[in-house]
This record gives C-alpha cells, structure tokens and sequence, in this order.
C-alpha cells in the first residue's frame, strides 16, 4: 500500500501587488523539484488567494493526509504567534482525520540567519 502524500503549505502574509508573490511560488516550485511526492500550496493571510483553508482542502482532496504548515515571516510577530495558530485549530476541528503540524517562522531558523547575513555582506 503506498502511503499518502505529504501536503505541504507555505503560508505568507499576502499583497496587493502580484509580484509579490513571485519568491513564495519560486519557493513551492523548489520544494516540489527537491520532493515530488510531496504536494506543495502556497497560501496567504490576507489580500490574496488563496487562503489557508483552501490550500489545505485542495492537498487534502489530491490525498494528503499529513499537512505540515511553513510560515514565511521572519519573525514570530502576532500573525504567526496567534492567527495562524487559530487557523490550524480550525483546520483540525474541520478535519480531524488529518494530521496538521505547524513549523516555526522560517526566519528564525539559524541557518536562514546566517544566509540573510550572508547576503547582507555581499557586494
């Protein structure tokens, strides 16, 4: 029997400006190219679609059964602190036969620390 797809979503603030979703896609076409079992969706807070919510059912109806959720924030401000929490509460309570884990704000991570350091410093 072959074991389900991971669903993975990479959850950003949103824009109004469509360019600005450009690095969030570039980052979902890697995950994918680096793990195609693996389903990627990008997703956003607010202003753009689609939201959390969707992106989770739309890996859930491809077969996911396990969604690790990515937030691309920096920092653990009030967005990923309590929404986003909220919003993967919501999402077990919606689908309790799925398994949701929520990862830490990327930016936190010591090895993004040292590459943004690292790009700071070149010329």
């Amino acid at each position: 029997m072959r074991a389900a797809p991971l669903g993975i979503v990479l959850f950003a603030h949103g824009s109004r400006d469509e360019r600005w979703r450009a690095p969030v896609e570039a980052v979902a076409r890697q995950v994918a190219a680096l793990d195609p079992t693996a389903r990627v969706a990008c997703a956003y807070l607010e202003l753009v679609a689609p939201d959390l919510r969707t992106a989770a059912l739309a890996l859930i109806a491809a077969g996911a059964r396990t969604i690790r959720v990515v937030p691309l924030f920096l920092g653990m401000g009030r967005h990923v602190r309590e929404d986003l929490p909220r919003l993967v509460d919501e999402l077990r309570a919606l689908r309790p036969e799925v398994e949701f884990s929520l990862r830490p704000a990327v930016g936190e991570d010591p090895e993004v620390i040292a590459l943004l350091a690292q790009k700071a410093l070149e010329s």
